[in-house]
C-alpha cells in the first residue's frame, strides 16, 4: 500500500489550466482518469487532507504509485480526452456502466445486396441500420409481421435464401405475400432495396406519407371498382396503424429526444433510457453501475452521456434527471459530434416531466431487481459472509446477523428496530420493534434495546433448561410484536423447520431463544461500544458486535480507534449495507405509524358524546385544532350538530389539555 506523499508532485509543478490526469499503479497501469478546469486545484485536493477524503478515493490513492497529466486548451477538449482515455485504458476506479441485460434490436442489413430484416443483439455491425432497443424480442417480431404486409422485405437466413434460389421455389413467406421473393427473381435487387429503404423510413418515424399513399391508392382502386385490391390496401393501412399503436405516443409528433433517469444507493446506481422518436417511445434500455468513486447524480449523468454517445446516434434533445457539473462544455461536445445543436436539460413541467417520472420508476425497479438477483445468488452470499468473517476476525461466517437502528424526531416517539438475516437472506418473521422508554439519545437507546433483547434471550434459555443461571430480572417489553414467544414451562421439543425451542403455551418457537452470530448497529464507535457494553453487563460473550457508519460506510469494532475499511467491491460490505438499510427502513416505518397514531389522538377524544363524525365536522369548520382551541362556545355552536352542552364540554376539554401541556413544559 503506497503512501500518496511519496509521489505527490512538487509545489508549483502542476499547471493552473484545464487538462486530464491519470493515476497509475506500481506496474504502470492506469487506474483512474479524471478531468479538471484547473489541474492544480484538482490534484492538490487529493494530497491536501488524506483523512478527509472519501474511503473510495483513499483506496485509489493508496493503490496508485504515480500521477501524470496532459494540458488542453478548453473544457470540451478535456471531456474528449477523458472519454478516449477511459475507453483506451479501462481504469478500475472509474465509473463503468454495464447493461443490466442484453437488449434486442430490429436490424436491417443494408450492406448486403438483398437487405434482410432480423433481430440482433450485441455489438453493432457496419452497414446495418438499427432500430430500438426493445424490451423483448417478441415485440420486434410482432411489429415486423405487421409491416411485412406493406414492405415485403427478405427475413430469411443466408442458407435458406441460397437454397430457395437453387431449387427455384420461394419459402412460405413468398407464397403468402410477406416476402417479395428476390431469391427467385420476382423483384430486382434495386426494387428490393427500395422496399428495405421504405421499411427503414417507416421505422425512423416518417409514417405519414406511407399511410397517405396507401389511402390514395385505395380510393383510386375503389373508384375503378377494383374492390379486391382496395380491400387489400385497406388491410395494409390497418396493419401500419396497428404497428404504430404498439409504440406509445407520449410527446408531440416532432419530438425526438432521449429521456435519462437514474436510481442510486451508496454503492450502486441504475440508469434507464427511453428513446422517443416522432413523439413515440421506440425503445428503452438499462444499465447498472458500481459507484467506485464518490460521484454525485450530476457526475453519474456526465459519465453516462460520455460513454453512451461515444458511438451512438445523438438526438437533438436529451432530458436528464440532474445536470452535469460542466453542462455547457458537455452540450458543446455532443453538438460537435452530432453536427447540430443538442439541448441538455432537466424537464420541469408538463408531459416531459411526467415521462421523466415514468423513467425514474423504471430505474428504481431495475435497481431493485438487480439487488434481488445479487442477493439470491448462493455463491455471492457465501462469499459475502466469508468476507465479513475475515474483516471482523470471526472464527466462522456469521450465518445469523441481527441489525438494530433507532428512529425518532428530536427525541420524541423514540423507537428501535431489529431485523434478521440468515444465510444472507431476510427473515421477516424474526423482525422485532421496540418502544424506547427510558433512554435519551441514540447511544443510550442502543444500549437499552440490546439489553432488553438479550435479557429475553437469557430468560428463554433458562426456561428451556439450556442455562443454569436464574432468569434476568427484567423482561423485554415493546409494542406487542416483540413479545411473541413469551416465557412458559420447559419445552419438550424443537421446531423441526427452525430448530428453535417450542413454547408449549403458544405452540410456536421461542423467538428470542436463538442468538445471532453478529450484532450490527447503525452508527459509529459510540453505538458499537454501547452495544458491547450491554452484552458485557449481561455476561454474553459469544456474540460479535460491529457498527456501520452511514456517511463513509465504515465498519467500527468496539474499542478500536480506527475503522475497518472493506474494499469498495466487497460483497461483504454490500451485505452489511443491505442489513443496515433494512433496519433503517423498518425503524422508520414503525416510527411513522406511532407518530401517526399520536397525531390522531387529541383532547376531543375525551369529550362525552362527541363521535368521529362530529369531530371531523369541527376540524373541517375551523381548519385546525389550534383554531378550535381559540374558539369560544358561541363559535363552536355554529357547527351543525353541536349543542350548548357539547360546546361547553369541548371548551373545557381543550382548556384542560392546554393547561396540562403548559405544566409539562414547565416541568421539562
Amino acid at each position: 500500500m503506497a503512501d500518496p506523499a511519496t509521489y505527490r508532485p512538487a509545489p508549483g509543478a502542476i499547471p493552473d489550466s484545464p487538462g486530464v490526469y491519470r493515476f497509475r499503479d506500481p506496474g504502470g497501469r492506469v487506474i483512474y482518469v479524471g478531468k479538471a478546469k484547473s489541474l492544480r486545484q484538482r490534484l492538490n485536493s487529493y494530497f491536501a487532507d488524506f483523512a478527509g477524503l472519501h474511503p473510495r478515493t483513499q483506496t485509489m490513492l493508496t493503490t496508485a504509485a504515480g500521477v501524470d497529466w496532459t494540458v488542453v486548451g478548453t473544457e470540451v477538449e478535456a471531456l474528449q480526452l477523458e472519454y478516449s482515455w477511459i475507453k483506451e485504458f479501462d481504469p478500475r476506479f472509474n465509473v463503468k456502466y454495464r447493461d443490466d441485460k442484453s437488449y434486442p434490436y430490429l436490424a436491417v442489413t443494408m450492406g448486403e445486396e438483398f437487405p434482410r430484416v432480423q433481430v440482433l443483439r450485441g455489438a453493432k455491425r457496419k452497414g446495418t441500420r438499427y432500430f430500438g432497443p426493445y424490451s423483448h424480442a417478441w415485440a420486434i417480431r410482432e411489429t415486423v409481421d405487421l409491416l411485412l404486409r406493406v414492405f415485403p422485405v427478405r427475413t430469411c437466413s443466408a442458407g435458406v435464401f441460397r437454397r430457395a434460389g437453387q431449387i427455384g421455389r420461394p419459402c412460405l413467406l413468398g407464397y403468402i405475400d410477406k416476402c417479395s421473393a428476390p431469391c427467385v427473381g420476382r423483384v430486382t435487387p434495386e426494387e428490393h432495396r427500395a422496399l428495405a429503404e421504405d421499411f427503414c423510413d417507416f421505422m425512423s418515424g416518417n409514417t405519414g406519407r406511407f399511410i397517405k399513399r396507401l389511402e390514395k391508392a385505395m380510393r383510386e382502386a375503389a373508384a375503378v371498382e377494383e374492390y379486391e385490391r382496395a380491400a387489400r390496401l385497406r388491410d395494409d393501412i390497418q396493419a401500419l396503424q396497428r404497428a404504430l399503436e404498439k409504440q406509445t405516443v407520449v410527446l408531440g409528433d416532432d419530438t425526438d429526444c432521449d429521456v435519462i433517469a437514474l436510481a442510486e444507493d451508496p454503492l450502486e446506481a441504475a440508469v434507464q433510457v427511453f428513446y422517443v422518436r416522432g413523439g413515440r417511445i421506440r425503445g428503452q434500455r438499462g444499465w447498472v453501475v458500481d459507484k467506485v468513486e464518490d460521484a454525485t447524480p450530476g457526475d453519474l449523468v456526465e459519465h453516462f452521456l460520455l460513454q453512451m454517445y461515444g458511438e451512438a446516434a445523438i438526438p437533438r434533445e436529451i432530458l436528464v434527471a440532474a445536470l452535469p457539473p460542466d453542462v455547457e462544455a458537455l452540450a458543446e461536445l455532443l453538438s460537435e459530434q452530432r453536427g447540430a445543436r443538442v439541448d441538455l436539460r432537466v424537464p420541469q413541467r408538463g408531459d416531459k416531466k411526467s415521462l421523466m417520472e415514468t423513467v425514474e420508476r423504471n430505474a428504481k425497479e431495475s435497481l431493485a431487481q438487480h439487488k434481488l438477483r445479487r442477493a439470491s445468488d448462493l455463491t455471492t452470499r457465501s462469499r459475502a459472509l466469508q468476507e465479513i468473517a475475515e474483516a471482523l476476525g470471526l472464527d466462522q461466517a456469521p450465518l445469523r446477523i441481527e441489525c438494530y437502528d433507532v428512529s425518532h424526531i428530536q427525541g420524541t416517539d423514540v423507537v428501535a428496530s431489529m431485523v434478521v438475516f440468515e444465510d444472507g437472506l431476510v427473515r421477516k418473521s424474526e423482525y422485532r420493534r421496540f418502544s424506547i422508554k427510558q433512554a435519551e439519545g441514540d447511544v443510550a437507546s442502543i444500549h437499552e434495546v440490546i439489553s432488553r433483547r438479550f435479557k429475553r434471550y437469557l430468560e428463554e434459555r433458562s426456561a428451556t433448561g439450556e442455562l443454569g443461571a436464574e432468569p434476568a430480572p427484567e423482561s423485554a417489553t415493546g409494542d406487542g410484536r416483540e413479545s411473541e414467544g413469551a416465557d412458559g414451562p420447559d419445552s419438550e421439543g424443537a421446531d423441526p423447520r427452525t430448530g428453535l425451542p417450542i413454547d408449549p403455551d403458544t405452540g410456536r418457537p421461542r423467538k428470542f431463544a436463538y442468538p445471532p452470530n453478529l450484532v450490527v448497529v447503525d452508527g459509529g464507535p459510540a453505538q458499537a461500544a454501547a452495544a458491547q457494553r450491554a452484552l458485557d453487563e449481561l455476561g454474553v460473550d459469544d456474540v460479535a458486535v460491529c457498527g456501520l457508519a452511514k456517511r463513509l460506510e465504515e465498519v467500527w469494532l468496539p474499542g478500536d480507534d480506527l475503522p475497518v475499511i472493506l474494499p469498495r467491491s466487497s460483497e461483504g460490505l454490500y451485505l452489511l449495507q443491505r442489513v443496515r438499510d433494512e433496519a433503517h427502513r423498518f425503524a422508520i416505518a414503525y416510527h411513522r405509524s406511532k407518530r401517526s397514531r399520536a397525531v390522531k389522538e387529541s383532547a376531543l377524544d375525551e369529550v362525552p358524546g362527541l363521535g368521529p363524525a362530529r369531530r371531523q365536522a369541527l376540524l373541517r369548520h375551523f381548519g385546525s385544532l389550534k383554531r378550535l382551541r381559540e374558539a369560544g362556545v358561541a363559535e363552536i355552536r355554529e357547527v351543525p350538530g353541536i349543542g350548548p352542552a357539547t360546546a361547553e364540554a369541548i371548551v373545557a376539554a381543550l382548556s384542560g389539555a392546554r393547561d396540562a401541556d403548559r405544566e409539562k413544559a414547565v416541568n421539562d
